[in-house]
């Protein structure tokens, strides 16, 4: 008993005695300070404990973070301040106690419940909070009271009896004075607001708008303060992410808040207002202002967070300092004993000389530190986040405002805008991110260098000037940096652009053995961009390496200046202190650079967003909106969509109203017969030239009104005119009243969504299904959308299937048909359409469906023959009207116009003749190709199952456990095929130089440690090696700035390494001049190897890229056919473009840092293990928590990072599709829809990426708090173990490496994750290069083939069985013919009877399984690939022409001479159109020969199959795609040119082998018939006479 007595034990004293008053009793006084602690955990404990759920409130809300009461952030914030000082008064309490002889526990007891109740009444505050029941506030309020007063009194007590301000006790107590009669005063402003004690009526509270909304489900706004700063609320999300991956629905939307719209108003008003108020109205508004206008407080706020951090970081090297310096001595006594109270009362300074009390200060400061940093980032990137939505949205705004002359004269092109979008845009979010850093880190840098020169003198300053003229060097490597990007992307475009020929023509190359040639031509490219890669592999490793021998640098030469000047070494603490200073400084002085180089971009981007939104607008004519009384009030009639609108503004403000105007009242009853109406109009693209002039003419109400005139003579300009996109330089366009609201519009260039075919059709209007199924038989479209995988639901446009172009203009028409428009404007529309098509598209849509609707048409028609439908004719020529009226009325007043007509009718009819055969097959050729495009159905459902096969067998048997520890495990086995794949030398050299670098650098610290150890104290060389920053700019860096990101994350590493210093007192005598040297050369070693391991990372990543593409190009151009027939295009193009772009440029880096920072983790907590062992029992629950948290974190991070990626595309696509839909949109009138999928697609997008921060601050948080628990263990293990003669620079060493672990664990999860998502691309890529390839060598030997084999061309098929793969039915089945040399045969049959497989057959493209092909006495499947394709010739349907010149196109191999070249295009019919050509042979062909006619591409590879005189020639429908004229040239040629070679034709149309001496006909893979054609013909059931009859 007597060691625990609570008012002491002093048996001299009597320490009960009243007798002076109750009150003068010290030990009294504190005994009454107990009392309201224990009132309160006496009342709550019950409350807290008995049934909460009983009177919770009823409103049912699904988050229990709904409501907060008055005061909550002031009353976290001052608890939190109130538990810090209740801990400093127990360490108080505690030292004192010490002084006195026996135990006094009234000096810390009271203190100590105080810290139990005032956490108790936060949680109990808390409960509260969520359950909404503020009656029971009341036990609170008189807590807060009671605990006021009597603390009062112990200061009234202390001030009696002159304790003053140099004792610590009485500043503690006045300080918790302060805090409780704050916590009262927050008490009281609750009882004010909610009026739920003496008073009658109690406020109701409704939650917030967004809480009641279930979809919001990011609650950082919302929750209380502590979890706020921990990202508590995160918890279930990113744990439930192990058991099912995070989908879209689980994120939910964002809170009003955050919006784009929200946002994009407060951006937009900033910017209005400036312009209102400018003196002059000329000026642009300055973005910089509105920016700073919309978004300046929270940017204000994260540079608060941010200063408060890098103030608390220096609290690091204090702490040390102090730590070291009274390790081993007696605190000084400073206090003295008050009589009255008779106990001791300590000065302040004297409490931190206590090393266990500075540990704890350590600890907490580190906390907060952290909090105050990860606060800054999450407020800077959210604020960021913002600022990006509020700029898509004004782009897009703008966007819908554009005058159409800015896109067509080119003044804004299309990639400008997406530049705007993708990159501008993002610029500005980054550096937003980083802008706090600007003005935080020069502060930053000032205190570091005046605490070094208080710690070392003019050395100190010697060694920062040294990281300070490197900084420059830095910048420019920075720099450089971007500059090589630049130029790899232009190599890497050039690659692409060629692979991606090659796989479009993959069928041709490997027909002609042309693989090699083209390959060759890709490795090319590929060689100058891995020459590129290796210059920007080298800067990464320069500026790694300068980020890690910086420091190391600094170390060397303020340590060695200091032997120099002071002749004394430095004492143990102070080294330690200056190294851990150096560390903080290197963070800002490298960022510095970084973040210079992004104000800079920054600027430019806003330079161009402002030049973007100067520029001219469309014409806001008042017919636009139809009368404005009629908007006003269909305004009324739909309320806006969203409720932040901001009622105060006009409504035009509000973003247009967001609604369709309302539609038009019925047809019939219109009594104006002119729907629109031109007077004397001139108009203009921009320029002051008018296009149009003297327009005046009027459109007939419910006619058809037909439009004609030469190309060019302005007739779409008309209608554009019409609609006002074009400048109107006078005159005027009028509108009936009600016809005015939106105008189906169909262009000439037709324009689709990304979306399914009825979205592209119906457009936003309700689905009608009887309309609809009009409509589209109307169009001609049911056979093609027959045809489409998943009917009219398949996605087509960009991203989905293409269509040729005849289908996309159907689709147009459709879509203008289906709206429910009063006027319907068609621009040409059977320009893409055969005869058929065009006919039934009149008859059935335009006179049928819109004429029986009433409906007014203009029809722009190149088509004469349609006129003597039209019921109002204008003829246009040059610009101006010539003629409008009924066609009499032209017959009669204009003659010479009529019979013009007539003589251009009749040269169409003639046309027409011919064209009818050829048409019919154009639309059935385009719907063959569109059935090619899905070679098989299930293929294409396959498309993504197809990389995920090895996790699909996994899965089949679907239980949790097999999911969560796949999603969860690393993937070692691509990891080691990546590394594998560099080069086993590279491995070797890139493990042992790390493990080596790190070595030096812990040889480097102990050494200093030796050297300051005697007596004085070791040195300390923390400042090194190169681990990531604090983490500030590169967070979420991933995405956007690889530049950027991974070479930060290079430097804090440096600090490990300084630690080691004090083992032995032996070496205690020792000059300086033994320790200077190895001190130089240790550190010149540790510089040297940082070069070497920075090298060989990128090298070898450079390696593992090199190798891998190159074995995928290889294997993917020597697949079998059957491979590109089922693998989608997009996917192998992936392959090449995205993950490609992977392995160059982001595996090195992150690897690099990846391994850096481990190993400076393991590093750090090996040297405290050797100062302190007992530090590796507290190791082993931090592990396991560690491990726990990276396993969480990797597998959310990944699903969130992929969401991330997947919602970007689509918000890119919206804005790319508008700007080239403009006419349309705006003709339609569906601004406000487009604005409001844009507005859903931003949020999307930016709630996957708030998420994504948020993860990544969760995970830091946690990381950073587990390494101030490192932290505080290793100090405490050192401070326990100091007593068993543990020299202090040893306990120094240790907690320098200690510190630097917190910097780098959370790079250790963040890179594992990163590593773990782009090694995705590795195993894609990987997983090709598993794709059997062709057999090519055959069974023969090239020697033993003939030179001039085939000489004669006889074929004999003997029994041949084919199928494409193994797995599927046989195409061909026993087929048996012969063919003579010389003879000309045709094959034919239905589609599908397996015509074009025999053709492939003699190529020895598919698998003969059965049978074989004998040429010339040689069997084809024995001959080496090579040599068999090289020997035939083949004429495919589509016509392949590639980039380059026509010399290349005719002879890619380069082995003709000019004259057979010549000889060719002469026999083609094409000598004198290629002679006119500037360059001749040499002439440039575009990509996919866009330059020429389909025609004249067709005669090119008939061209290019004389020149490879082959005694064979196949022609595959050769003549599908050509007009009639061109198809005799061919017929001709074949007949003449190739008269003495075996010619095989496949036909399409019957009529082409009539003349042929042999015909094969197939049915059903079989051969049926084989005779001469005449033969045939002669038997009427022939199937050949049945075909030739119904024209198949």
């Amino acid at each position: 008993m007597a060691g625990l007595s609570f008012c002491g034990n002093n048996v001299t004293k009597n320490a009960y005695s009243v007798d002076t008053g109750m009150l003068n009793n010290g030990c009294f006084v504190d005994a009454l300070n107990l009392v309201p602690h224990v009132f309160l955990l006496f009342i709550t404990f019950p409350i807290l404990f008995i049934g909460w759920g009983s009177q919770s409130s009823k409103v049912q809300i699904h988050h229990n973070t709904w409501l907060h009461f008055p005061g909550h952030n002031l009353r976290w914030i001052l608890t939190f301040t109130l538990l810090f000082v209740h801990v400093c008064e127990i360490a108080e309490g505690i030292v004192s106690n010490k002084q006195m002889d026996t135990n006094h526990l009234h000096l810390f007891m009271p203190a100590f419940m105080g810290f139990i109740a005032a956490t108790t009444s936060v949680v109990y505050y808390h409960n509260i909070e969520t359950s909404n029941f503020p009656k029971l506030l009341l036990a609170l309020f008189i807590y807060w009271v009671l605990a006021f007063i009597t603390k009062s009194i112990k200061l009234w007590k202390f001030a009696e009896y002159g304790v003053g301000v140099l004792h610590l006790r009485f500043c503690i107590t006045a300080l918790l004075v302060v805090l409780y009669g704050l916590l009262m005063a927050v008490e009281i402003n609750v009882i004010r607001v909610r009026r739920y004690v003496f008073f009658a009526n109690p406020q109701k509270v409704k939650p917030p708008e967004d809480l009641q909304d279930l979809g919001v489900r990011f609650l950082q706004p919302f929750v209380n303060l502590l979890s706020k700063a921990t990202y508590w609320w995160m918890n279930p999300l990113i744990i439930g992410a192990h058991k099912r991956p995070i989908e879209l629905k689980k994120i939910g939307k964002l809170p009003i808040a955050m919006r784009a719209l929200t946002n994009y108003l407060k951006l937009k008003d900033a910017y209005e207002d400036q312009r209102q108020n400018a003196e002059d109205p000329e000026k642009a508004p300055s973005i910089w202002r509105s920016m700073y206008r919309a978004f300046g407080r929270p940017i204000l706020l994260s540079s608060t967070f941010r200063y408060l951090a890098d103030l608390l970081g220096f609290a690091g090297p204090l702490c040390i300092y102090g730590i070291v310096e009274h390790l081993n001595k007696k605190p000084v006594k400073e206090g003295s004993v008050v009589p009255y109270f008779e106990v001791y009362f300590m000065s302040s300074n004297e409490l931190l000389q206590n090393t266990s009390v500075l540990a704890v200060l350590l600890f907490l400061a580190l906390v907060l530190q952290r909090t105050f940093l990860q606060a800054s980032y999450y407020v800077t990137i959210e604020t960021g986040i913002n600022l990006r939505g509020a700029l898509l949205a004004m782009i897009y705004n703008k966007i819908l405002r554009l005058s159409t002359s800015n896109m067509s004269m080119g003044e804004m092109t299309l990639g400008q805008i997406n530049n705007l979008v993708a990159i501008e845009t993002n610029q500005l979010m980054w550096f937003l991110f980083l802008c706090p850093n600007l003005w935080a880190m020069p502060v930053q840098i000032v205190m570091g260098v005046i605490l070094l020169y208080y710690l070392l003198g003019t050395s100190a300053l010697i060694g920062a000037s040294v990281i300070v003229l490197l900084a420059p060097v830095q910048y420019l490597i920075a720099t450089k940096l971007a500059d090589t990007q630049k130029s790899t992307l232009d190599q890497s475009t050039e690659r692409l652009k060629k692979t991606t020929e090659i796989l479009k023509g993959i069928k041709l190359l490997k027909l002609y053995a042309w693989e090699n040639i083209f390959c060759d031509s890709v490795e090319d490219t590929r060689g100058k961009e891995l020459t590129s890669l290796r210059t920007f592999a080298l800067y990464t490793s320069m500026s790694i390496f300068m980020n890690a021998a910086i420091p190391i640098a600094a170390v060397l030469v303020t340590f060695v200046s200091h032997a120099l000047i002071n002749k004394s070494k430095p004492s143990s603490s102070e080294a330690f202190a200056a190294l851990a200073l150096f560390h903080i400084l290197v963070t800002p002085l490298f960022l510095l650079s970084t973040v210079v180089r992004f104000a800079v971009k920054a600027m430019v981007s806003v330079q161009k967003l402002g030049e973007f939104l100067q520029s001219d607008e469309i014409g806001d004519d008042s017919w636009r909106n139809g009368d404005m009384s009629v908007s006003l009030e269909a305004c009324k009639k739909h309320p806006g969509t969203t409720k932040a609108i901001n009622r105060k503004q006009p409504l035009l403000y509000q973003m247009d109203n967001y609604e369709q105007p309302a539609r038009r009242p019925l047809r019939p009853n219109e009594t104006e017969d002119v729907a629109v109406k031109v007077n004397g109009g001139f108009f203009t693209w921009g320029s002051n030239l008018s296009t149009l002039s003297d327009i005046n003419i009027c459109i007939p109400t419910g006619q058809l009104t037909m439009i004609v005139g030469q190309v060019g003579c302005g007739k779409s300009s008309l209608l554009l005119a019409m609609l006002g996109e074009m400048q109107t330089l006078s005159g005027k366009v009028y509108w009936s009243n009600k016809n005015r609201y939106s105008v189906g519009y169909a262009t000439q260039k037709s324009w689709l969504l990304n979306a399914t075919v009825e979205d592209n059709i119906t457009f936003g209007s309700p689905f009608n299904k009887q309309r609809y199924k009009t409509v589209i038989d109307a169009c001609s479209l049911q056979p093609d959308v027959d045809l489409l995988p998943f009917g009219d639901q398949t996605e087509i446009g960009e991203r989905g299937i293409n269509l040729s172009g005849g289908q996309r203009q159907r689709i147009c028409v459709a879509r203008a048909l289906y709206q429910n428009t009063n006027i319907v404007f068609l621009d040409d529309p059977f320009s893409a359409l055969d005869i058929h098509l065009s006919d039934h598209l009149m008859q059935e849509g335009i006179l049928k469906f819109l004429q029986d609707d009433k409906r007014t048409v203009v029809l722009v028609t190149h088509k004469l023959q349609y006129l003597i439908h039209a019921d109002w004719i204008i003829a246009m020529k040059d610009g101006s009207v010539l003629r409008e009226g009924t066609l009499k009325d032209i017959q009669t007043h204009d003659v010479e116009l009529y019979e013009h007509w007539k003589t251009l009718m009749n040269r169409q009819d003639q046309e027409l003749e011919k064209d009818t055969e050829i048409d019919n097959c154009q639309t059935a050729l385009e719907r063959k190709t569109l059935r090619r495009a899905f070679y098989s159905r299930e293929a294409k459902n396959q498309v993504d199952d197809d990389e995920e096969e090895e996790e699909e067998e996994e899965e089949e048997d679907d239980n949790m456990s097999t999911t969560t520890s796949r999603r969860s495990k690393i993937p070692w086995r691509v990891c080691w095929q990546y590394l594998s794949s560099g080069g086993f030398l590279m491995v070797f050299l890139m493990v042992f130089s790390k493990l080596l670098k790190h070595s030096v650098m812990v040889a480097i610290d102990y050494w200093l440690a030796e050297w300051t150890a005697n007596g004085d104290g070791p040195v300390n060389g923390t400042a090194y090696d190169d681990g990531p920053v604090n983490g500030t700019a590169n967070d979420d860096a991933n995405g956007y700035a690889p530049d950027f990101g991974n070479v930060t994350r290079d430097f804090v590493n440096a600090s490990a390494a300084a630690v080691f210093s004090n083992r032995t007192n032996s070496a205690a005598g020792l000059p300086d001049s033994y320790y200077v040297p190895v001190f130089i050369i240790l550190c010149g070693a540790g510089i040297a190897l940082c070069l070497i391991t920075s090298l060989t990372v990128e090298f070898l990543g450079l390696s593992a890229a090199t190798n891998l593409h190159h074995n995928l190009l290889n294997k993917i151009i020597h697949a079998p056919i059957r491979f590109f027939d089922v693998t989608p295009l997009g996917q192998i193009l992936n392959r090449f473009s995205a993950d490609t772009n992977i392995i160059d440029q982001h595996i090195p880096p992150t690897l690099e840092s990846l391994t850096r920072s481990t190993l400076l983790c393991l590093s750090a907590i090996g040297v405290i293990a050797f100062v302190t062992p007992s530090f590796l029992i507290a190791l082993i629950p931090l592990a396991v928590s560690f491990y726990f948290i990276q396993k969480y974190f990797r597998v959310a991070s990944k699903d969130l990072q992929d969401l991330d990626d997947s919602t970007q595309l689509p918000l890119l696509c919206h804005f790319s599709e508008t700007a080239e839909g403009l006419t349309t949109i705006r003709a339609f009138r569906h601004e406000s829809r487009f604005k409001q999928k844009m507005l859903e697609l931003t949020d999307t997008n930016n709630t996957a990426y708030l998420f994504l921060s948020a993860a990544n601050r969760w995970l830091e948080v946690r990381t950073d708090y587990l390494g101030a628990v490192i932290v505080l263990t290793a100090a405490v293990a050192s401070i326990w173990s100091s007593g068993k003669n543990l020299p202090s620079s040893m306990v120094g060493l240790g907690l320098t490496y200690a510190l630097t672990v917190t910097n780098y664990l959370n790079w250790v999860v963040r890179n594992l994750a990163d590593l773990e998502v782009q090694m995705a691309a590795v195993k894609k890529v990987n997983s090709f290069l598993s794709t059997e390839s062709e057999n090519y060598e055959g069974s023969m030997d090239t020697t033993q083939v003939p030179e001039d084999w085939p000489q004669h061309g006889e074929i004999k098929i003997q029994d041949l069985c084919v199928r494409y793969d193994p797995l599927l039915k046989p195409v061909l089945k026993h087929v048996n013919a012969y063919i003579n040399p010389g003879q000309k045969v045709g094959i034919c049959g239905r589609t599908g009877s397996g015509k074009s497989s025999l053709s492939l057959a003699f190529f020895n493209m598919v698998d003969v399984f059965e049978g074989r092909i004998i040429i010339d006495g040689i069997d084809i499947c024995k001959l080496p690939l090579q040599t068999l394709r090289s020997r035939l010739s083949i004429i495919l349907q589509d016509p392949v022409l590639f980039s380059g010149s026509i010399r290349f196109n005719l002879d890619p191999e380069r082995t003709c001479t000019d004259d057979r070249l010549w000889e060719a295009l002469e026999i083609a019919q094409l000598k004198n159109m290629v002679k006119a050509l500037s360059g001749g042979l040499d002439a440039v062909v575009t990509e996919g020969g866009e330059n020429f006619s389909v025609g004249q591409r067709q005669l090119f590879c008939l061209a290019r199959a004389f020149v490879r005189k082959s005694s064979i020639l196949i022609m595959d429908e050769a003549t599908a795609s050509i007009d009639m004229a061109t198809e005799n040239v061919l017929q001709k040629v074949v007949m003449t040119a190739f008269a003495d070679r075996t010619v095989v034709t496949i036909a399409h149309l019957v009529s082409s082998i009539l003349e042929a001496e042999q015909v094969l006909v197939f049915s059903a893979g079989q051969l049926v018939e084989c005779d001469s054609a005449v033969n045939l013909l002669a038997q009427q059931d022939s199937l050949f006479s049945v075909l030739v009859r119904t024209h198949k």
